[in-house]
């Protein structure tokens, strides 16, 4: 095998939660020596269970052992002048740091992310905090939870019963998300030149990334937001004869099929302006009573059969033994402590990432890094470009969210991106707005195609005829890159498989992006992000204990996305090493599994399935949702505040805040064990205290006192948040038929730049034709026959927008 694409990198890993340690994990996967810079009595990961379940004598818990799987651990004592310089002596010899807030170590005045910038020019510094490290509400108390209500995830796509309070996605997924940013902003940093930059990444903006639909560029677009109300997925996880099973209706298409399996086909031509989400929940009763006539199995198979995206429903036992989790081999045993977890979320052909390697004990390496060496301090100098893609390009044969999103970035960061669509075969994104077809080039007005693909290239070929493919297949040859997203035996059929792009580019890197992957039982099921969600235990976590879990129906597309992009940066950098060519499988359930990876790992290690909790959630107590006073924009009741207490501290701040009021003066409650085993009477007086104050008084009071607070903010209402706009999270982007609408860029700042990410609108359907066309050496008359035979150009013939 060759080397790995990161080998002879240096990672110091300064985190203090999922997100850093995460990040790390993912450049040890591909090569990287990471180092964990821990305080004596250890990172506070090691002491850690979901399940409150204590490690053994001198154990640590399965998530450190998950997360830190090859790395290295150095044990330095701040308050020692010789570990000051072994760590002083580590940094001039690195190549990146990981630094999170919230240990001696990073909270050292001496080791800030800008004070290792001003000592340690060489370096990349990538600082994961809350709301970055700049701007009004940087330092500001938050957790993951809270975060989710700022970034209006929590009531944006409707998640949960409205007669109930919405619901969060569980299992801390925001900072699984971030991390996986972090380590994608690292990677670019690495492959732009050759100095060193600081990276000021916010977990904030990516979860609105990760957990809501463009909704900013949606309003600003079409004058109103996506959802006023919330309303249930149907079927969405339904109650079979024999369990739970998944059932997506996401398409005109799936919910003719829908109709036709449970035996009422005559609801498809109803006549009614009703959205495709609006009729399935009208009929939800029937669906639901025929779903629950029928077994697991029964329902897979019909489903199937009628391409309706379906799968099992997965949580930490069951997901290791699914039949095409096992045929895969999507899980490995932990080479350390011998339990149950996932392996790396992508794979390559020639493989070029190292076996998983053990977790280190707790200062297992420390003094081999006192020790005398010939390690040599980094130096480098020279340009940093400001647009690192700017001389790659890119076929980008995506469509939906995942793939797009993967390309967007690319284009975003100066790549050559061009977009492949027919005007038979939209990008899907484009139906996807709610704009009447008897509009005016209607295919034009989708924001949510429009906050995907700024900056593209946008050309129209008709794969269905041999010229079609014939042209693509040049096109090919002129690209660094491809990306598809298609459903696995598309590329065969067009002739644009790995083999027959490798013959015409053998430097090339293709990146494919199956659902389920390319091999296994499910490899041509239907895969969208909810039945995504639902086989990889995402689902599992969210939802009220007393329901089905609820699909939080957004995070399994980005964050396939976003970990595709991984894989792509880790093959540059192979390439820019070898001169060598690489297939990227990154199946988007595998992402999925990694970011549910504690359920598994959990199980495995301690015999304990994660349960849902509502919006409570293992770390903070109290943690919750509380109604304050008054209605929402829409005249209804959705006006909702977070609080989350994470240490006993902020449990002190938060009972001088409300007035010491004397049930908060009980010993008992003083531990958050204690404020865990009294939840309910802690929940009923919280919301007796919210109940009597608006959103922005709750908020005032209690994040004053340093208590982590948010108001559960509808999604389209982003803007509202200043720190975003000191940031400059939101560009304004003119497009020349939808007008002007602001679009969210990336969840990090380079200090290198770019200094503004979006320097195109989303393209016109085919509107790059010519160009590319004339660049593969086609004169106008063979264009012309071209466009006359319909291969290309044309417009969409009218057609029902998805739901």
């Amino acid at each position: 095998m060759p080397a790995a694409p990161l080998s002879g990198w240096t990672v110091l890993d300064l985190s203090t939660g999922i997100a850093g340690a995460y990040c790390t994990k993912l450049l040890a996967d591909g090569g990287a020596e990471v180092v964990v810079v821990e305080p004596p009595r250890g990172a506070a990961l090691r002491r850690w269970s979901a399940s409150h379940t204590p490690p053994a004598p001198g154990g640590d818990g399965p998530l450190f052992t998950f997360l830190s799987g090859g790395k290295r651990s150095v044990v330095v004592d701040v308050r020692a002048p010789a570990d000051r310089a072994v760590f002083d002596g580590l940094l001039a010899a690195a190549d990146v740091v990981v630094w999170e807030p919230g240990s001696p170590i990073a909270d050292d005045p001496a080791w800030s992310p800008t004070a290792l910038r001003r000592a340690h020019r060489h370096l990349v510094v990538t600082a994961i905090t809350p709301f970055g490290l700049d701007g009004p509400w940087a330092g500001r108390a938050a957790t993951e939870f809270t975060l989710q209500a700022w970034s209006g995830g929590i009531i944006g796509l409707g998640r949960g019963a409205p007669e109930r309070a919405p619901v969060a996605v569980g299992g801390r997924i925001g900072e699984w998300f971030a991390g996986a940013h972090a380590s994608v902003a690292t990677l670019t940093s690495r492959l732009r030149g050759s100095a060193g930059e600081l990276i000021d990444l916010s977990i904030l903006e990516a979860q609105i990334l990760g957990l809501t639909y463009f909704p900013v560029t949606f309003h600003d677009a079409l004058g109103r937001p996506f959802r006023t109300r919330r309303q249930r997925s149907v079927p969405g996880i339904a109650t079979a004869a024999d369990g739970l099973v998944s059932v997506g209706c996401g398409t005109v298409q799936q919910w003719f099929d829908l109709c036709a399996m449970v035996g009422h086909p005559e609801w498809i031509d109803e006549d009614t302006d009703a959205s495709i989400t609006e009729r399935a929940a009208a009929k939800a009763p029937w669906i639901y009573a025929w779903l629950a006539g029928q077994t697991v199995e029964v329902v897979q198979d019909l489903a199937s059969a009628f391409r309706i995206p379906n799968g099992p429903v997965a949580d930490g036992a069951n997901a290791p033994k699914m039949d095409h989790h096992l045929a895969r081999g999507s899980f490995v045993t932990d080479p350390r402590d011998g339990f149950v977890r996932p392996g790396p979320p992508y794979r390559f052909d020639p493989p070029l990432l190292p076996e998983p390697g053990p977790a280190p004990w707790l200062g297992e390496h420390t003094e081999h890094f006192r020790a005398p060496t010939d390690r040599v301090s980094r130096t480098r100098s020279g340009t940093t470009e400001q647009l690192p893609f700017q001389r790659m390009r890119v076929l980008d044969l995506t469509t939906f969210w995942a793939g797009p999103s993967c390309t967007h970035y690319l284009a975003m960061l100066g790549a050559e991106v061009i977009h492949v669509e027919s005007a038979a075969r939209l990008d899907g994104t484009r139906l996807i707005a709610g704009v009447p077809v008897s509009e005016d080039r209607w295919w034009e007005k989708s924001p949510i195609f429009s906050g995907l693909n700024t900056g593209k290239k946008s050309i129209t070929l008709d794969l269905a005829d041999e010229r079609g493919r014939a042209l693509l297949a040049r096109l090919a040859a002129s690209c660094d890159v491809v990306v598809e997203n298609y459903t696995p035996r598309v590329l065969a059929q067009i002739g644009l498989d790995y083999p027959a792009y490798r013959a015409l580019r053998p430097d090339g890197i293709m990146v494919r992006m199956p659902g389920f992957g390319t091999t296994g039982p499910w490899r041509d099921n239907p895969a969208f992000a909810y039945v995504i969600e639902d086989t990889s235990g995402i689902s599992w976590l969210t939802g009220h204990p007393d329901e089905n879990p609820v699909q939080p129906y957004s995070i399994g597309d980005p964050n396939a996305g976003v970990h595709a992009l991984n894989a792509l940066l880790l093959a540059l950098t192979h390439r820019r090493r070898t001169g060598a060519g690489t297939l990227v499988e990154a199946a988007m359930v595998e992402a999925a599994l990694n970011v549910a990876a504690e359920q598994v790992v959990e199980y495995s290690a301690n015999g304990v399935v994660l349960h849902r909790d509502g919006n409570r959630g293992p770390v903070a107590t109290p943690q919750n949702l509380y109604r304050a006073a008054g209605t929402d924009e829409f005249g209804g009741p959705d006006c909702w505040v977070a609080v989350a207490v994470a240490t006993d501290g902020q449990w002190r701040r938060l009972r001088e805040a409300l007035g010491t009021p004397f049930w908060m003066l009980d010993p008992a409650l003083s531990s958050a064990a204690g404020r865990r085993a009294r939840h309910t009477e802690i929940d009923a007086r919280l919301a007796a205290w919210c109940a009597d104050r608006d959103s922005d008084e709750i908020v005032r009071i209690l994040w004053g006192a340093g208590v982590p607070v948010a108001k559960v903010m509808q999604p389209h209402r982003q803007t509202d948040i200043p720190q975003l706009a000191f940031r400059g999270f939101f560009e304004d982007v003119a497009h020349p038929v939808s007008g002007t609408a602001r679009h969210s860029t990336v969840p990090a700042r380079f200090s290198a730049g770019p200094y503004r990410f979006h320097r195109a609108p989303a393209p016109l359907l085919g509107q790059d034709n010519l160009t590319v066309l004339t660049g593969l050496g086609l004169d106008a008359t063979q264009i012309s026959e071209l466009i006359t035979a319909g291969v290309v150009g044309g417009q969409p013939a009218p057609r029902k927008q998805l739901a």
